[in-house]
């Protein structure tokens, strides 16, 4: 059975964070829970939180144990960018676009193929 889990809108870059997405695909649970906790990058966090929702998810509503998932697809998406501008010589502008991101985290019970 598959359980997912979706955090919409987190103010980060998603090629920031798609390489600590990787690291985490196809592992066990507790194992990836341990690699978001301890990376030190801001990705880190929103993601670690995106999987431990997954957990609560398998748990509470598709009753699984926690120990016996693991992740079969983890994504960043693009989300909308902010548009900001930051001031030039003479009069002109800048474009800067504040990147934000979408992390979607599928959990499954069965064993890896």
């Amino acid at each position: 059975m598959e359980v997912t889990a979706v955090t919409k809108f987190v103010r980060i870059a998603p090629r920031k964070a798609r390489n600590l997405v990787r690291a985490i695909q196809g592992l066990p649970v507790p194992q990836a829970l341990l690699i978001a906790e301890f990376s030190e990058r801001k990705a880190a966090r929103c993601i670690g939180k995106t999987l431990k929702s997954a957990v609560a998810n398998a748990e509470n509503n598709a009753h699984l144990s926690a120990d016996t998932l693991r992740v079969k697809e983890a994504v960043i998406e693009e989300g909308p960018a902010f548009k900001r501008f930051w001031p030039r010589a003479r009069g002109m502008v800048s474009p800067i676009r504040k990147r934000t991101s979408h992390i979607r985290i599928t959990l499954t019970d069965q064993p890896a193929a």
